[in-house]
């Protein structure tokens, strides 16, 4: 070996040294692993969009570390109970960050619980990926660390008009929440009828434990809507389609991710034929039966016997491959500010499970802009209908 030669050598393996360490010196990380803390419901209702979610991340980690990790480095999830509520998500995420030194964090189920913990993460400066809360305020205005692969309540609700309109609907209303998650619903999507210069032939307000819908139904039947676009949990929803069958009203239903699941929508309302009419939004672009997902099907049964996939995991499947794409960008010299570039820099990228490709950039971190929409005949299997995208 020439003196040059063995210089260039000594120089090359100085600065792989120098770039180890320095990602060794990062919270979280270190010579051979990488630990992201994730925050939700482990408990309660809420889990669906907490430990199920958690459940996907963990089988994508799982197989990136069968074929040797990230950069040669293994990925460990720490799990905290947020309980969908506020003050305990910001105690879950205080504890993630500066008691188990978690490099990064992917998680986030219940909208107002995540919302709550902004603050917290958004002063930590470390790198976030939402997986399923949709409130506007998380992700807007952007805060340079916090990247959204669900579709937030603003696209939901533009989607929900432009769906009704393509469906050919001329008379479209509106049932309501107004509690602070309908609100964050509802405000964008009365824009986003100002914007296309429409008017609701009617506007309803329905409470999130209401048992009758028979007021509601009858003023909206008196206007001849032709869609009704619901901004409502399972619950509410369900009682107003229950009633909207038993009064002869029967216009096109058009949901949200909030009522995400046809099947037990179906069964909550409880009366044959009342979601003939029924669509919804999905995040995700297969149904849990879908061959397509028979991988992850079977990762997710075998690790936790106890499930059986669901949109939920499929949720936490498909942040966890954006987030594992966007450390591999960041390359082995890991920092935070890396991996916010690189989630930043995430364009036209496809996963497995959404419907469309995921874009990020340094001025908008709403990443998932495709809601796919599906429906189920009564008695019949969830199907995926179709794909909007919103600009």
């Amino acid at each position: 070996m020439t003196r040059l030669t063995w210089a260039a050598t000594v120089l090359v393996a100085l600065g792989a040294g120098v770039g180890a360490a320095a990602a060794q010196g990062q919270p979280g990380v270190s010579a051979d692993a990488i630990k992201i803390g994730t925050f939700g419901a482990l408990t309660g209702p809420g889990y669906l969009y907490g430990k199920l979610a958690m459940n996907g991340i963990d089988v994508v980690f799982d197989e990136v570390n069968k074929a040797g990790g990230v950069n040669g480095r293994k990925l460990q999830l720490i799990r905290e109970d947020d309980r969908c509520d506020p003050a305990t998500a910001i105690t879950a995420v205080q504890k993630l960050i500066h008691q188990e030194q978690v490099f990064a964090l992917i998680g986030g189920g219940c909208s107002n619980a995540t919302f709550a913990a902004r603050e917290t993460i958004e002063q930590a400066k470390i790198p976030f990926v939402v997986v399923a809360s949709v409130h506007d305020g998380i992700t807007q205005p952007p805060a340079a660390n916090i990247f959204s692969m669900a579709l937030t309540s603003s696209i939901e609700s533009q989607a929900q008009l432009a769906f009704a309109l393509q469906q050919g609907a001329k008379k479209i209303a509106v049932v309501s929440m107004r509690d602070s998650w309908g609100r964050a619903r509802y405000l964008p999507l009365m824009e986003a009828f100002k914007a296309k210069g429409i008017t609701p032939v009617a506007d309803e307000e329905m409470s999130p434990d209401a048992n009758d819908a028979t007021a509601q139904v009858l003023r909206l039947k008196a206007t001849g809507a032709d869609a009704v676009i619901m901004v409502l949990f399972p619950k509410p929803a369900a009682i107003f389609a229950r009633d909207a069958q038993k009064l002869g009203f029967k216009p096109i239903l058009v949901g949200q991710t909030g009522i995400g699941d046809p099947a037990a929508f179906e069964d909550q309302v409880g009366v044959p034929g009342a979601t003939a009419k029924f669509t919804t939004i999905s995040m995700v672009k297969y149904t849990p039966t879908d061959p397509a997902v028979d991988k992850w099907r079977t990762l997710i049964e075998t690790k936790f016997p106890g499930d059986r996939l669901s949109n939920f995991n499929l949720f936490g499947i498909g942040a966890a491959q954006a987030l594992v794409e966007a450390l591999k960008r960041a390359g082995p010299d890991l920092t935070r500010e890396k991996l916010i570039d690189a989630l930043a820099g995430l364009k036209d990228l496809a996963i497995d499970v959404y419907p469309g490709p995921i874009s990020c950039s340094q001025t908008d971190h709403r990443c998932n802009k495709f809601p796919a929409w599906i429906s189920k005949e009564p008695g019949g299997p969830i199907k995926v209908q179709s794909i909007t995208h919103v600009e």
